[in-house]
């Protein structure tokens, strides 16, 4: 039995197509990850598989249940952390855990014993009884997971669990993950981050204008466009590196410089290396580092939806 089963999903909104048969299917305990541009479709899937908005067409199955006729049932085996926050301010970090337990039909003795140990997981033991309104913004997603998870749920679904947090709340989310993962809860991913499904997902869906364009696990997505290849390097001092003067070397594609260093795009990456070197005589600087590069999870994404994040003015993936 899969976690989740998307067959044939379709959403028209109007004369908007926003879903168009999209099928794909996730097995327990897996983590998987959904990337895809502002508008690809991602937000419109998750009310789907989540029970809040009905299909067009096609059918969703949450660990064999119909998300539209078993709707109830389905839902009480996941958690849902959405990108906005669902904690209500007016009440304490202990308060939100409780009301949201009995949601969930929770029994008492549970849900207290439940509640202490997420608090402690996620760094908010101390917090628990201060009202949320004073929450810094990474305290609060880490709330939002704790409440997300008090059910023990078998599926759990995030939503942008990292996005604009702290370097604590990130590594903390991101160690739960892990965590939940080995223990067979199945994770549901939408990220900006590409690298963090890159390093956390055991597979990816690519979807763009309401179509998957790729599934498969990272390392074999990125073995599809062997043909991105680069050379990543650094100099001393970086001052007097020109991004415009490495586009000239021979078999350079493109340079995309990245903090203190440059990443130069070519099918040939041993000879841009005497390239690098030449320039750097020329050009009286030293190579500090330097490495070879295959594609990462990022030329994928560019190459599947056409949109380059690093330098065409798209920030991030919705």
């Amino acid at each position: 039995m899969y976690a989740i089963e998307a067959l044939s999903l379709s959403k028209r909104f109007g004369n908007l197509q926003a879903l168009s048969q999209v099928d794909f299917t996730v097995s327990e305990g897996e983590t998987f990850g959904f990337l895809g541009p502002n508008g690809a479709g991602k937000t419109t899937t998750i009310r789907i598989l989540t029970g809040i908005s009905a299909p067009t067409e096609g059918t969703a199955r949450i660990f064999g249940r119909d998300i539209v006729q078993d709707t109830i049932a389905a839902r009480r085996q996941m958690g849902i952390v959405h990108e906005t926050s669902n904690i209500y301010t007016d009440l304490s970090a202990w308060q939100n855990l409780m009301f949201t337990a009995e949601l969930y039909n929770v029994s008492r003795k549970d849900r207290e014993k439940r509640g202490a140990d997420l608090l402690e997981l996620f760094g908010l033991s101390e917090r628990r009884d201060d009202k949320t309104n004073g929450f810094s913004k990474g305290m609060k997603r880490r709330l939002t997971l704790a409440m997300g998870l008090i059910n023990h749920p078998r599926l759990l679904f995030l939503d942008e669990p990292t996005s604009g947090l702290d370097v604590q709340s990130n590594l903390i989310i991101r160690e739960v993950i892990r965590d939940l993962n080995e223990k067979g809860v199945t994770v549901f991913l939408t990220t900006h981050n590409i690298e963090e499904a890159n390093l956390t997902c055991d597979r990816v869906a690519i979807i763009n204008r309401g179509h998957v364009a790729a599934i498969d696990s990272p390392e074999r997505l990125k073995k599809t466009i062997q043909s991105v290849q680069s050379v990543e390097v650094a100099f001393d001092p970086v001052s007097l590196v020109r991004t415009e003067d490495l586009e000239q070397l021979p078999l350079v594609g493109e340079v995309i410089k990245q903090g203190d260093k440059f990443r130069l795009m070519t099918e040939d990456p041993p000879s841009v290396l005497n390239e690098i070197m030449a320039y750097a005589k020329a050009h009286n600087v030293r190579v500090i580092s330097v490495n070879t590069l295959g594609p990462s999870l990022e030329d994928v994404f560019i190459r599947l939806t056409g949109l380059d994040i690093r330098t065409k003015g798209v920030k991030t993936v919705d």
